[in-house]
C-alpha cells in the first residue's frame, strides 16, 4: 500500500451519551462545595432544643457558683473555699445540667408524621 494513498472511511462505534442530569447549581464562588440533602426535617423536636438549652444554663450556672473568692492571693479563707455552695451546690448542679442535656439527646422527638 501506498503511503499517499486514502484510506477507506472505517465505520466505528458511537460512544453512548450519559442520561444523568446535572443537577449542580451554578458555582457561588464558594471553596467548599458541600452536597445538597433532600431532608428537610431538623433532627430533634423543639422540646429536645429546650432541654438542651436548659442543661446548658445549668451547667453555667454551676461554674459561675464555684467561682468568685477574694481578689487578695494572700489570704486563704477556708470558711469561704470549703463552704456549701462550691464543694455541694455547684457540683451537683453541673452534674444535673449533664444529665438534663444527655436527656436531651437520647429524648425521641414526637412524630407527627405518622405511616397510615
Amino acid at each position: 500500500m501506498a503511503k499517499n494513498q486514502p484510506v477507506k472511511n472505517i465505520p466505528t462505534a458511537k460512544a453512548p451519551k450519559a442520561t444523568v442530569k446535572n443537577t449542580a447549581k451554578a458555582s457561588s464562588g464558594s471553596l467548599f462545595r458541600f452536597p445538597t440533602s433532600q431532608n428537610t426535617s431538623l433532627l430533634f423536636d423543639k422540646t429536645n432544643y429546650i432541654l438542651l438549652a436548659i442543661g446548658g444554663a445549668l451547667i453555667i450556672l454551676g461554674f459561675i457558683l464555684m467561682s468568685g473568692g477574694n481578689t487578695d492571693p494572700k489570704v486563704f479563707n477556708t470558711a469561704e473555699i470549703y463552704s456549701f455552695r462550691r464543694i455541694t451546690l455547684a457540683p451537683i448542679t453541673v452534674l444535673i445540667g449533664f444529665a438534663v442535656v444527655a436527656i436531651a439527646i437520647l429524648k425521641k422527638p414526637n412524630d407527627t408524621n405518622e405511616a397510615i
